[in-house]
């Protein structure tokens, strides 16, 4: 019998000395090793997704030990892959063991003395990370091949669910790009093109959005698969593997000790300190340096190693220095691929040996973590929280879906129900008990808090997602009868009547969310519409039908299209927004539909600047959003490449966030003859202040550094100099705007106040000309986040949204991003209505 080590398939050194991490010895079977399936030693080369996938199926197929499954699909259709490692005898009654398992978590049914831990080990969430998803082959294998009692413990007391790349788009991308760049022996020098990957790099998905910042939104297929298997297992451990700088060592949680969120038990702290002391042996062992407590924090719970956090998981980070190829040289030696696939395999067995120790104590607290937080709820003054909205059930529906997709419990009011002066009508209000196993997730979902212990983030302080929905909630300290209450929601398909064939016009409202797409697909089929420019009452058959501003006609006299009835009756099978036919053009109130109140709308062609020098999540987040709420996929192209543009093309030019300082007299005087001769002009963000910059558009901008100066520096010591850098940045946080309903731009919204997101000191000083201020952040704007209170009085003073003429074209421009992390709702239509509107008002700026 042949015996081989781990440690022999790596093929470079640590920091300029051999591995010597121990991993015990496994027996060659007949299970087939990476190097067999793939013809290449783990680290090598950088694996492809499709050559994980391979590997993993052909070691599924081998062995007993281990079934995989396909959970779902990226955005560029590469399978989402989780494989269950565990004991023959396990495997064989798994289904019982899940559902034995959250029956005993969120149910508190009595679990079984011999139950097992449920070990959860997630890699390379961001694409440029890709030691963890190397690492994870071996890992399998070992579990897979290994013979000795520890590892049969193991596999016996434990379900370990290994997803072995959870960007599989992102992956690739870096993969491709390393391997394409290595050299028949590797270069190690920083500057060498392989450890330098252009715009956008790996590390996001498909649609460049950071997918360890979706674990709580569930905006992509990525993050809905993953967490429908979360909430199905309920894991006791969650171990996130990433990677850092270069000249970085290891780091393993605890984080910063006062940076963690508040609603997290002291007993999660308690725990991950006492598996941290098994990564430290293991480290120790291999003579690996490593930190703790230094860096990252667990707040935010919509990333990997907070989200299990707030759900009875222990949620553990761990970060390795980054070769970001194959060899770099960095302060502490040649940094090998290698050598960054070892520590995360080391880190990775340390996991399950200290999960498999702590079994019982894991399966307690998570236990406990459930009985507390229905205790909790018990105790609280908030019963729970109430929200309704009439007008856009899209908007509503993708609220409801986000917190069922969490196995959050939603009631819809049957009968109006009274709180005071507010009526919540019936049908279109919900109610979310707190007094559920999800309490804990509930709170934070629905969190308003402005101050906290530690005011320095890694990441957001705010995340309110009914404010991001732009949906009206309040937490209520009584709960509606439950005789008012119908059943937990779930979605159902909308009924989609015939139209009736021979109207004078067919008209629809613009509140709901799928109203632009509808526009979008009828522009498409070449319809004529129009756009109403204020509130018109119109007939249809024997009834009124009230049109709101912003509602779309589509007249039949204006129609070129011989089979146009029938495109339109087609298209609208494919949405749940009513289409009235209108009988006559005389209208009950309002402005007649043969009026030049009645706008035309042409369909948009759109460039969105993406490329060096752009912030690549924001022109991502602006890409993802103009396809799926505006039905539009737009054209991307590079600012280097603006001067050999054909401008021509395009109705709408959309600069976000970025660096334009490289643009010139050339490219100012190319975009500002654009649009005066009809183009409308998007920025937000820093594409926003440098419109303003070089005058394209009239409006004054308290740029970061005057708003630092706002914060007294002196007295200070340098231990202060962290807290200063915290409190001089708006890390993320929420503000309300007061918009201007009357305004095309503002159609379709219906509250006089819009949630935006803020997470940028960049602020736009309102015009002075009227007209021109489409919104303006509220006299008392902090919703929700921190914000160095200093900084406060001056965003109360600002513009989020501006417009106005430039020549016969628009420019529009927006303080913070609309579309952030895609799941702001709300806002977003303030860009959609640029597409779709931005020609519809005429204002100077003089």
């Amino acid at each position: 019998m042949k015996y081989y080590t781990l440690v022999a398939l790596f093929a470079f050194s640590c920091y300029s000395k051999a591995v010597t991490t121990y991993v015990p010895t496994v027996k060659d079977t007949s299970l087939p090793t990476p190097e067999q399936v793939l013809g290449f030693k783990v680290g090598d080369w950088h694996m492809r997704h499709d050559q994980i996938q391979r590997y993993m199926e052909q070691l599924a197929k081998a062995s007993p030990r281990a079934d995989l499954e396909t959970i779902g699909y990226s955005h560029e259709q590469r399978p989402l892959l989780q494989l269950v490692v565990s004991s023959p005898g396990n495997l064989s009654k798994l289904e019982q063991i899940r559902q034995q398992h959250v029956a005993a978590a969120r149910l508190g049914e009595t679990a079984s003395a011999d139950a097992p831990v449920i070990i959860w080990l997630g890699y390379s969430i961001h694409g440029n990370e890709p030691s963890g998803a190397n690492a994870a082959l071996l890992v399998a294998q070992y579990l897979a091949a290994a013979e000795n009692n520890e590892v049969k413990n193991w596999l016996d007391n434990a379900v370990i669910i290994i997803q072995p790349s959870m960007n599989p788009d992102g992956h690739d991308r870096f993969a491709n790009w390393a391997n394409m760049h290595k050299g028949a022996a590797p270069v190690a020098d920083p500057q060498h093109r392989e450890h330098n990957e252009p715009w956008p790099n790996g590390r996001p998905n498909h649609y460049w959005f950071d997918l360890n910042r979706d674990w709580l939104l569930l905006q992509h297929p990525e993050s809905r698969a993953r967490i429908a298997q979360y909430q199905q297992w309920l894991p006791n451990i969650v171990a996130d593997y990433h990677e850092m700088g270069t000249d970085s060592t290891f780091f393993f949680q605890p984080g910063i000790p006062s940076r963690n969120y508040p609603l997290t038990p002291k007993r999660n702290f308690e725990l991950t300190r006492a598996l941290a002391t098994f990564h430290a042996s293991a480290l120790d062992k291999a003579e690996q340096l490593y930190f703790t407590e230094e860096s990252f924090d667990d707040f935010y719970v919509g990333k990997g190693s907070t989200y299990p956090d707030i759900q009875g998981s222990v949620g553990i980070l761990f970060e390795q220095a980054s070769s970001r190829g194959h060899l770099q040289d960095s302060i502490n030696g040649p940094l090998s691929f290698s050598a960054t696939i070892q520590n995360q395999l080391t880190a990775s067995l340390s996991t399950i040996r200290g999960a498999v120790a702590k079994r019982a104590e894991l399966l307690s607290y998570q236990q406990e973590f459930y009985k507390s937080a229905l205790q909790q709820a018990k105790n609280s003054k908030t019963r729970g929280y109430i929200f309704t909205e009439s007008d856009d059930t899209t908007r509503l529906a993708a609220l409801l879906d986000v917190l069922q997709r969490h196995h959050v419990d939603v009631f819809k009011l049957s009968r109006d129900w009274q709180d005071g002066d507010i009526t919540y009508p019936a049908e279109k209000s919900f109610y979310v008990p707190l007094q559920q196993p999800q309490f804990r997730l509930i709170k934070a979902m629905f969190s308003t808090e402005k101050n906290f212990a530690d005011n320095t983030f890694y990441d957001v302080s705010a995340w309110t997602l009914p404010y991001a929905y732009n949906i009206q909630f309040a937490g209520v300290s009584r709960e509606p009868a439950k005789s008012q209450l119908s059943s937990s929601w779930q979605a159902s398909a909308t009924k989609r009547a015939a139209l009736t064939p021979g109207a004078y016009a067919y008209a629809f409202n613009w509140q709901d969310q799928q109203a632009p797409l509808l526009l979008q697909a009828l522009l498409a089929e070449k319809l004529v519409l129009r756009a109403a420019m204020n509130n018109v009452t119109a007939t249809s058959g024997e009834s009124e039908v009230a049109l709101a501003a912003g509602a779309m006609v589509l007249p039949a006299g204006l129609q070129q299209q011989p089979d146009w009835f029938a495109r339109l009756q087609r298209v609208k099978q494919q949405f749940s927004v009513p289409v009235y036919a209108i009988s006559s053009g005389l209208t009950v109130s309002g402005s007649d539909l043969g009026s030049r109140k009645f706008v035309p709308v042409a369909l948009p062609t759109i460039l969105l600047l993406a490329g060096p020098d752009i912030n690549s999540t924001e022109a991502g987040e602006a890409w993802y959003n103009l396809e799926r709420l505006a039905g539009i996929s737009p054209t991307l192209a590079e600012p280097q490449r603006l001067r050999q543009l054909d401008l021509s093309r395009y109705s709408h030019i959309v600069l976000p966030d970025g660096n334009y300082t490289a643009w010139q007299d050339k490219e100012i005087s190319q975009l500002k003859q654009w649009a005066e001769q009809g183009g409308v002009l998007w920025g937000h963000k820093r594409g926003a202040a440098w419109l303003a910059k070089v005058g394209l558009l009239k409006a004054g901008v308290w740029q970061g550094e005057e708003m630092t100066s706002l914060i007294p520096q002196h007295n200070l010591s340098y231990q202060d100099k962290e807290m200063l850098a915290g409190k001089q940045r708006i890390a993320g946080a929420i503000y309300q705007a007061d918009l201007d309903l009357s305004h095309p731009l503002t159609f379709g919204l219906t509250h006089a106040t819009l949630p935006v997101f803020k997470n940028s000191t960049m602020l736009l000083q309102p015009s002075q000309a009227p007209f021109v201020n489409v919104a303006l952040y509220n006299t008392s704007p902090q919703l929700a986040g921190y914000t160095a209170p200093e900084y406060v009085p001056r965003i109360s003073q600002s513009a989020v949204l501006l417009a106005h003429n430039i020549g016969k074209g628009r420019v529009i421009a927006m303080t913070d991003n609309p579309v952030f992390r895609g799941y702001f709702f709300g806002s977003s239509r303030l860009l959609v209505n640029a597409m779709y509107l931005g020609t519809a008002f005429s204002t100077s700026a003089d």
